[in-house]
């Protein structure tokens, strides 16, 4: 079975190799057999993609409790709390914040220290991807954040309060660090992750793609606040050798086993809870124009498949539900409005009239070629490189079809020809490109939350009718523990990015109305 690996969910340790036996026994007396402090670096590999993805695609602040609301993706029909910015505290937030380091990064960077170690580029490559993917998150959700001197707690100079680095110094590192993973993946090596790679396999050459990938979403992210650099790394990337992301087939995604221990994370939500609702916002930009994607991403409403008293004489087939709500509120529209696709549910208990339960076993989309796509519609509709944008739009949509299992040929043709879809170019193809992409990255919050802060679009997400601020949050604040435990450092970054408040803009968000897409003050503005 391709992921055996998963199994090993125990290891979360920094240093790896095993090494040859102490036969020293008062050495062998102090050590503990049910700790190891070293493990081959496959399986720990495995383990950190795992709780990397549970964190950044599950059922938690970082996704489904936090950017897919902020981003209007999904609403909550019950304990709208999230929804309202009243639970996305540094108190909330901390365990994301810390287990970012403890589990995701500090795993990873023991791969890629082992890898380095013994000079295979295919070990310590895909670790560094995943460790740039997994800081580009952490910085682009709180901005400044420890990076230059973090993961040095058991270096032999150890660094226990590590100082927080201003977000374009990282973003400078991440571009460093991908172009150094591709260079170095292209030479190969004698060794692989092989099954222990749950997105690729070990493939080099898709490891390699990924990497390019990730540097040209990344570049275009500072498009705002510094396009010199922006077009510069996004042209470095386009030229790489190993290429892009180009189909469908090398889609960063991970394949979840559905084996009921390691099961997609949104449908282990659906087993038990019933809190989701298909955005309105997002509704409003499937319903109208008879996106072929409305039915994958919800499923009917309850009244529409089961009218039963309570229920409108006409129930909508498929609707979404204001963010934001008062509970009650919320609540009383739970039987007329959508839950999330049937793709994500694995028992019936929420998952009306659905003929197949494969939830379990879905994969979560980490880096797709529609965005790719998208990226390079925008770089050529802004004439930093060579190619027609048009094509590259409708790229990406049909690319995003496919990802979410759109098999009708005439239906797509019918949604690409309709007029607010067909490609218009300007400023208003930027605007286009935009909200495909916002549609096409369903599932992943961080990274829709930050092109709808690059972008505004759509200019139509707004704080709810009961959100805490009239403000959609630019960011989410720092770990409680980390005010406490790191004082001075977190300080030092507060003085330096702006308050510990939801409404503080990080680097790249720093100069919105250079966005040709910005459409005034109001953007996000209640």
């Amino acid at each position: 079975m391709r992921y055996r690996g998963l199994g090993l969910a125990g290891i979360g340790i920094a240093a790896l190799a095993w090494g040859a036996c102490d036969t020293d026994d008062l050495v062998r007396v102090n050590e503990d057999p049910n700790n190891p402090t070293t493990a081959p670096s496959a399986p720990v590999f495995t383990y950190a993609t795992r709780v990397s993805m549970q964190r950044w695609f599950g059922s938690n602040p970082m996704n489904m409790r936090g950017p897919v609301l902020t981003v209007q993706q999904l609403a909550q029909n019950q304990y709208p709390d999230e929804d309202q910015y009243l639970r996305l505290d540094g108190t909330v937030t901390d365990a994301s914040f810390i287990n970012g380091y403890t589990a995701d990064l500090k795993n990873f960077q023991a791969v890629v220290d082992a890898g380095k170690a013994v000079d295979e580029p295919l070990i310590w490559g895909p670790a560094q991807v995943m460790r740039s993917l997994v800081f580009a998150h952490m910085t682009d959700v709180w901005g400044d954040v420890p990076y230059s001197q973090a993961l040095k707690g058991d270096a032999e100079e150890a660094i226990i309060l590590p100082a927080y680095d201003p977000q374009e110094e990282i973003y400078a590192g991440l571009f460093n660090d991908l172009e150094e993973a591709a260079t170095a993946m292209a030479a190969g090596g004698t060794q692989d992750l092989g099954n222990a790679d749950p997105i690729y396999g070990g493939d080099g050459d898709k490891w390699r793609r990924f990497a390019n990938s990730l540097r040209a979403r990344y570049a275009m992210r500072l498009s705002n606040v510094d396009a010199t650099t922006a077009r510069a790394e996004l042209n470095a990337a386009v030229s790489d050798p190993g290429g892009l992301i180009e189909s469908n087939a090398d889609n960063a995604q991970i394949n979840w086993p559905g084996d009921g221990v390691y099961d997609n994370p949104w449908s282990v939500n659906n087993k038990s809870r019933d809190d989701h609702r298909l955005s309105k916002t997002l509704a409003d930009q499937l319903v109208p124009f008879d996106d072929p994607r409305l039915g994958v991403f919800a499923q009917p409403t309850q009244c529409f498949l089961d009218p039963v008293a309570g229920c409108p004489p006409s129930p909508p087939e498929y609707a979404g539900l204001v963010n934001g709500l008062e509970a009650n509120d919320a609540a009383t529209f739970a039987k007329v409005t959508s839950r999330p696709g049937a793709i994500f549910y694995s028992t019936p208990d929420f998952c009306v009239d659905c003929e197949s339960l494969d939830g379990a076993s879905f994969p979560n989309f980490i880096m797709t070629y529609a965005e790719v796509s998208f990226i390079l519609a925008e770089a050529a509709e802004r004439t930093w490189i060579t190619g027609n944008a048009a094509a590259l739009y409708e790229q990406g949509i049909r690319a995003s079809m496919e990802q979410w299992g759109v098999t009708d040929g005439a239906a797509i043709d019918a949604y690409l020809a309709q007029p607010a879809i067909a490609y218009q170019g300007g400023t208003a193809g930027l605007r286009q490109i935009a909200l495909q992409k916002w549609i096409a990255l369903y599932t992943d919050g961080v990274e829709a939350w930050s092109e709808w802060r690059r972008t505004c679009v759509p200019e139509t997400i707004k704080p709810g009718p009961a959100a805490i601020i009239n403000t959609v949050p630019r960011r989410y604040q720092y770990s409680i523990r980390e005010h406490s435990v790191n004082f001075a450092n977190v300080e030092a970054a507060i003085a330096r990015q702006g308050p510990d408040e939801f409404t503080t803009r990080v680097y790249w968000d720093t100069a919105p109305e250079a966005a040709p897409t910005y459409p005034g003050a109001g953007c996000g503005v209640r």
